[in-house]
């Protein structure tokens, strides 16, 4: 059997590491659930999953294998209205230096029935998975990683 992607639901504890060595595997658009508060706290979540499986690897050596298997961090997050909405969209470096937020929600208001409302706003940084995108015949508007349009939801 040679699946094409591979879905799991919530990731807690050390089948994080072979999550990890599926999507490093070749299973590209593979994708997990993991709780953590921030796009950095998921990585560190990652990191400590893949400590109690017994991998010994050093820090930075850790840190380059979950980079290498992550190429975006979708945040959700439930508002004060009991929704949930994407408030994050980031990009995961393969250096694993740092994380590239390309879209963020930016929240205006609440109305008088306690809904959030706010839009979209990208943050002016192309993602490099937009080259790939292209590579297979997919067009991507470039406006739309403009950081002075809205998008509204």
């Amino acid at each position: 059997m040679r699946p094409d992607r591979i879905i799991l639901g919530e990731v807690r504890g050390p089948e994080a590491l072979d999550m990890l060595q599926a999507m490093n595997t070749g299973h590209d658009g593979s994708l997990t659930t993991i709780h953590a508060s921030t796009a950095p706290d998921a990585i560190t979540r990652v990191e400590t999953m893949v400590a109690m499986a017994g991998l010994n690897l050093e820090g930075s050596a850790l840190r380059y294998y979950i980079t290498s298997a992550l190429d975006v961090i979708i945040q959700l997050t439930r508002l004060s209205d009991g929704s949930r909405k994407l408030t994050s969209f980031q990009e995961v470096s393969k250096a694993g230096e740092c994380l590239q937020e390309i879209f963020r929600f930016e929240q205006t208001h609440v109305d008088e029935e306690g809904k959030v409302h706010g839009f979209f706003k990208a943050t002016g940084i192309v993602p490099k998975c937009v080259e790939h995108f292209q590579s297979l015949g997919i067009e991507i508007r470039s406006d739309l990683f403009d950081a002075s349009k809205i998008h509204p939801c």
